[in-house]
């Protein structure tokens, strides 16, 4: 059900990310050419890739289907009238946590891993908001989806302090720079190669 859902958003919007991986690529090249300063590939990746889920993240909460819903306004009422491990459970209780999982790693990768509550605070202050625009564009406010989007940044946290504590007890030639670039390519790749079969406009 996922990967349907992944390969509806990402058919709306790759145009929109491809032309804004070009745009965005092309000016940092020039700002690096012109201040100087060295290319490190994969933490250039890493940030581009944080400004594409940034763009999918605004075209899920925006321009998805309008709730037909009223706005709610007491924690947990949404979230446990769905059956466990129905279809409408994993959309809306396992989705918004899951939605929400990549900003709780991509804030902890660039604060370093440090500053657990600023980085609770940071992701609150993105769902909260998100939330408030919501009610201005014809959809709901639900105060379940900011609990459930701050759960699923905290895994974030989680999963990029592991990682990290993973990384620093990995021999030191696979804590190199070369390493994560092939690590990073490899990654994007299979992204590509998963997600290339949605181009098929107009067949």
């Amino acid at each position: 059900m996922f990967r349907e859902t992944i390969m509806d958003i990402f058919a709306d919007i790759w145009p929109m990310m491809f032309i804004s991986s070009i745009i965005l690529i092309s000016i940092r090249v020039a700002y690096l050419y012109v201040k100087k300063q060295k290319i490190v590939l994969y933490k250039e990746l890493l940030s581009l890739v944080f400004m594409l889920y940034i763009l999918c993240l605004f075209h899920v909460v925006t321009f998805q289907d309008v709730s037909w819903s009223t706005s709610n306004f007491i924690p947990f009422k949404e979230m446990f009238r769905y059956e466990l491990g129905s279809r409408l459970f994993f959309k809306n209780v396992v989705g918004n946590m899951i939605m929400f999982l990549p900003y709780g790693f991509f804030i902890a990768h660039f604060l370093k891993g440090k500053r657990p509550l600023l980085i609770t605070i940071l992701i609150f202050i993105a769902s909260f908001t998100i939330e408030t625009t919501q009610l201005w564009i014809g959809r709901v406010f639900d105060v379940d989806d900011i609990i459930l989007n701050v759960l699923g940044g905290l895994i974030g946290y989680l999963i990029y302090v592991i990682g990290d504590m993973i990384r620093e007890k990995l021999p030191k030639f696979l804590k190199t720079e070369w390493f994560y670039n092939i690590i990073f390519l490899v990654l994007i790749l299979i992204c590509i190669l998963y997600l290339g079969n949605v181009i098929n406009i107009g067949r």
